[in-house]
C-alpha cells in the first residue's frame, strides 16, 4: 500500500492482488495432474509385473507338482513295471541263449543288457560258453514263460522271471528242456533299465 503527499487515507491505493493468487492455484493444478499421471503409469505397470509373477508363479508350481508327484509315480507305474519286465526278460533270453553258428552276436547281444560287475562277470565267462559251444556244438534256447515285478524303484528294480530252457548238444542231440526261475536285478543307467545282477532261484 503506497500514500501520496498531501493525499487523506480516502485516497489511499491497494495494488492487485489477485494475479499471483492465480498463478500458485494453476501450479498446484499442474503438479497435482503430473502426480496422478505418475501415479496411474505405476499402477499401470505394476498391473504388469503382478501379472507376470502370477502367471510364472503358476507355471513353476505346476513344474513342480510334475517333478515332485507326477514324475516319481510315473516311474513306479505301471509302464515303468512293463518296461522292467521286458528288458529283464529279453536280457535273460539273450544272456542264456546262443548258438555255435552266431557266436559272437549272441554275446554281443546279451552285453548290451547288462551293467556293472554283471557285465564283467559274464563277458569273462562268456569266453568258456564259446570254448564249450565250438567244441561240443551246443545250441541253448531260452524261453520266458512267466515274469513280475517284484520290487519296483524309480532307479532300480527287481523280476522274478520263470523260463523253460532247451538245449541240444552233438553228443545228445534230442533236446532236453528245463524249469527254471531267476532273480533279476536292474539298474537304471542313463535313463535305461540294465540287467546288474542276474540269480538263480530253482
Amino acid at each position: 500500500m503506497t500514500v501520496e503527499h498531501g493525499s487523506s487515507v480516502d485516497s489511499v491505493e491497494t495494488t492487485p492482488s489477485d494475479e499471483p493468487i492465480a498463478t500458485q492455484d494453476s501450479t498446484r493444478t499442474n503438479r497435482l495432474a503430473t502426480i496422478r499421471r505418475w501415479i496411474r503409469r505405476c499402477l499401470a505397470r505394476w498391473r504388469s509385473i503382478i501379472a507376470t509373477t502370477v502367471v510364472v508363479s503358476a507355471v513353476g508350481v505346476t513344474a513342480g507338482l510334475f517333478f515332485i508327484l507326477y514324475r516319481p509315480d510315473q516311474q513306479v507305474g505301471d509302464a515303468a513295471a512293463h518296461k522292467a519286465i521286458q528288458v529283464a526278460s529279453d536280457g535273460a533270453v539273450a544272456v542264456l541263449s546262443y548258438s555255435p553258428d552266431n557266436l559272437d552276436r549272441d554275446i554281443a547281444k546279451a552285453k548290451s543288457y547288462l551293467t556293472g560287475d554283471f557285465l564283467a562277470y559274464y563277458t569273462k565267462f562268456s569266453e568258456e560258453i564259446a570254448a564249450i559251444a565250438l567244441q561240443k556244438h551246443v545250441t541253448e534256447t531260452a524261453k520266458v514263460v512267466r515274469a513280475a515285478v517284484s520290487e519296483l524303484h524309480p532307479d532300480s528294480a527287481v523280476v522274478l522271471v520263470f523260463i523253460n530252457q532247451t538245449a541240444t548238444s552233438k553228443e545228445k542231440p534230442e533236446a532236453q528242456t528245463t524249469a527254471s526261475i531267476a532273480r533279476v536285478t536292474l539298474t537304471k543307467v542313463k535313463g535305461s533299465w540294465l540287467i546288474s545282477k542276474m540269480d538263480p532261484l530253482s
